[in-house]
């Protein structure tokens, strides 16, 4: 399995995983931060305390995290946390490639690979509701071929596939046998 911040995996498709067994999370939120803040400088941008902050409550789970859930967290720290200001920074993440929004849900998961433009696959448990990236160049260009045979042109895509992660697989097996 690759590191998900390692901009020299192009090739491979799994940019986030699911967590397994013995998930060392907090290595995923300093990866996280770290690769922000290194981007960022590279790029010219600034990371705010409030956007990191906003990431940092996004990489807080493997778990899409609504505008209005993050406007709690940050209220629990500041009252003074508004509406406009969540949403100013999530389109800042989203505009450096640091988050993905999620259609169906409304909601951001953390980029895996954010030093990589690509577009995303996402596996999204109806269980634990945990979100797994993909990159499947394959994917893409196939859906691009088709679009173009129709006369589309298509400026993005993004993927979200529902089912059941394999810990939850895991567990709808076993609940199934001792029925």
């Amino acid at each position: 399995m690759r590191d998900p911040l390692d901009n020299d995996c192009a090739d491979q498709t799994v940019v986030s995983p699911f967590p397994g067994e013995g998930h060392d999370h907090q290595q995923c939120i300093d990866q996280a931060l770290a690769e922000a803040e290194r981007l960022c400088a590279a790029r010219g941008r600034r990371l705010t305390p409030l956007r990191r902050r906003v990431l940092e409550l996004i990489w807080d789970s493997h778990q899409p995290v609504k505008a209005y859930d993050l406007l709690a967290r940050l209220q629990a720290d500041s009252a003074s946390a508004a509406p406009p200001t969540v949403y100013r920074a999530l389109d800042f993440l989203m505009a450096e490639r640091l988050v993905h929004r999620l259609a169906s849900m409304n909601a951001y998961v953390g980029c895996g690979h954010p030093g990589h433009r690509h577009t995303g696959q996402f596996l999204i448990c109806r269980g634990c509701r945990a979100v797994a990236e993909m990159d499947d160049p394959d994917i893409e260009s196939l859906l691009d071929s088709r679009a173009r045979d129709l006369g589309f042109a298509l400026v993005d895509q993004t993927i979200e596939l529902e089912g059941l992660c394999p810990r939850c697989r895991r567990e709808h097996s076993a609940a199934g046998v001792a029925r």
